[in-house]
């Protein structure tokens, strides 16, 4: 990648990330800073670009349960919202192709189905790294979006495959013998320690046997990534994978970012063209809302989910290329998709940012959407008797449960948005509650006062200012302490209003060295006897 593309990706993402917006707005930027100046992209930042997706799409394989996609509100939500879409803003393109309006006076009504078609995807690339940054990958909201992404992807895998001409070998058969090497894969990943054979080995899975396989016999690369990542994401060691793999992948998404303003001439047509598409946006957005109520999700799970998806997608500018590339398009459709597709993320990003807040701020107009059957994982909470609630049953919630409760009894509950992960602890007999840490909601479920004191373990400082945030607003008095990874988020979550907040490396080194003295008390006072000067 050329330096001055990275050192103008870097000044402006730096800038968005001081002024509150995510890096990847100012990457954005720079893409278009760039295409001002007269670079191009070139095939070493497609590359770079393509790497990204595939790593990405690997990464939510890694996370994805396969039974999650057979959820109502996920197949049947993303097949209904995607005909609904075509078939509304297919009618309104062609209309103004009827009115003679600039551009939209080439379409006939396929083509201009082929741009709604085009309009109908939101982004997995930014959905995935707001809900990460966020901290609700597994959440409710965040599973549903993910799932609905997921099966988006699924179809456009179909459509280019079609659209191209391109038929699968019949090699493609043989990727069915990938099964058979999954236990090989374990044994392999058992066998890697916890070094530098970890990301490698994660690369040669998605880039080696998940794209390069799938493409030599025909099919989509990022499908093989994403294929190869939910085989592996059985394994216990699926997510340390996906963390060795993450600042790779997000350095090589910049790539991703950069070419969407490289590819996006901004000409005053396609800007004001894709300004109606942006415009045209909460429409999908109520739409999502709409559907996933009606699939017995609570108003709060469906506007989350929906606020994720409130993106227009790089599947776009594909279905945008490949009909330019057949002659179904002009040349100027594939600039008003990608303008487009880069202002939905420019204001995705606050609004995902600030999504919690806006839903508590219009809870009252969405509840009454609400079905009157509730989701089974979308159920109230009940805390019980528990005076002391850990939110995020990781590692360190596991180890702050567990001592808690040697201490105290049974006063202690855990929460946790992976069903999955409760449903593991459950059976090893921990008091653990299926319940979103950052839900507006769950306060007002809980009878007052009752909980006393809330630890906050969740990994990210953004999930855990976002959950000070609306314990602010739910009005509880108690106390509150939060574990941090750095120095800096202690300081963040001591301004934020905790009455404690701790490094964790630092509390997993006092408490090290508790165990120590207490196991080699003997010991440790024989040695400081011996050290002590003689008088």
């Amino acid at each position: 990648m050329d330096p001055v593309f990275l050192g103008i990706a870097f000044i402006l993402g730096f800038t968005a990330r001081q002024i509150g917006l995510p890096p990847l707005v100012g990457f954005l930027a720079a893409g278009f800073a760039l295409n001002g100046l007269g670079f191009e992209g070139g095939p070493t930042l497609d590359h770079f670009a393509d790497l990204g997706v595939t790593l990405l799409l690997f990464s939510i394989g890694l996370k994805l349960k396969i039974k999650s996609l057979l959820q109502p509100e996920v197949w049947a939500g993303a097949s209904l919202h995607m005909v609904a879409t075509v078939v509304v803003f297919g009618l309104v393109i062609f209309a103004l192709s009827l009115a003679g309006v600039h551009l939209f006076a080439e379409l006939d009504l396929a083509s201009s189905a082929l741009v709604a078609f085009a309009l109908s995807f939101s982004s997995t690339v930014f959905a995935v790294k707001a809900l990460e940054d966020k901290g609700e990958m597994q959440s409710l909201h965040g599973r549903v979006a993910i799932g609905i992404l997921i099966m988006q992807d699924i179809i456009a895998v179909v459509f280019i495959t079609l659209s191209t001409g391109k038929v699968p070998s019949l090699w493609a058969f043989a990727l069915f013998g990938l099964i058979l090497v999954r236990p090989v894969l374990f044994i392999i990943m058992n066998r890697c320690g916890h070094g530098e054979l970890i990301p490698l080995f994660g690369l040669v899975a998605a880039l080696v046997l998940g794209a390069e396989a799938f493409d030599q016999v025909g099919l989509k690369a990022d499908l093989g990534a994403l294929i190869l990542g939910m085989m592996l994401a059985g394994h216990a060691r699926a997510g340390e994978i996906s963390d060795s793999l993450l600042s790779f992948k997000d350095i090589l998404l910049v790539g991703f970012f950069l070419n969407i303003g490289l590819s996006g001439s901004l000409s005053l047509g396609a800007v004001l063209i894709a300004l109606f598409f942006v415009l045209v946006l909460p429409f999908k957005v109520a739409l999502f809302f709409a559907l996933l109520t009606r699939f017995r999700l609570r108003a709060r799970s469906s506007a989350l989910a929906s606020f994720g998806l409130a993106t227009y997608s790089e599947f776009g500018l594909i279905v945008g290329a490949i009909g330019v590339t057949n002659g179904w398009l002009a040349p100027d459709w594939l600039a008003v998709v990608a303008v487009a597709l880069a202002a939905t993320f420019v204001l995705g990003s606050p609004l995902n940012a600030m999504a919690h807040g806006i839903y508590a701020r219009i809870h009252d107009r969405l509840i009454p959407w609400e079905s009157a059957t509730r989701h089974p994982d979308d159920q109230p909470i009940s805390v019980g008797d528990a005076r002391i609630a850990v939110f995020g049953m990781g590692r360190i919630g596991t180890g702050t449960y567990e001592t808690l409760r040697a201490r105290f009894g049974d006063i202690v509950v855990g929460l946790d948005s992976d069903p999955d992960k409760v449903a593991a602890h459950h059976a090893a007999g921990r008091n653990v509650i299926l319940g979103d840490a950052t839900d507006s909601d769950f306060w007002e479920r809980v009878q007052p006062g009752k909980i006393r004191l809330v630890m906050l373990t969740l990994p990210e400082l953004s999930a855990n200012l976002d959950m000070l945030e609306r314990l602010t607003d739910s009005r509880y008095d108690g106390r509150i302490a939060a574990v941090a990874r750095f120095a800096d988020e202690v300081e963040a979550l001591d301004r934020a209003g905790v009455h404690l907040a701790v490094d964790s490396f630092t509390e997993a080194g006092a408490g090290f060295a508790d165990h120590v003295s207490e196991r080699f008390a003997v010991e440790l006072s024989e040695l400081a006897e011996l050290a002590a000067p003689k008088v």
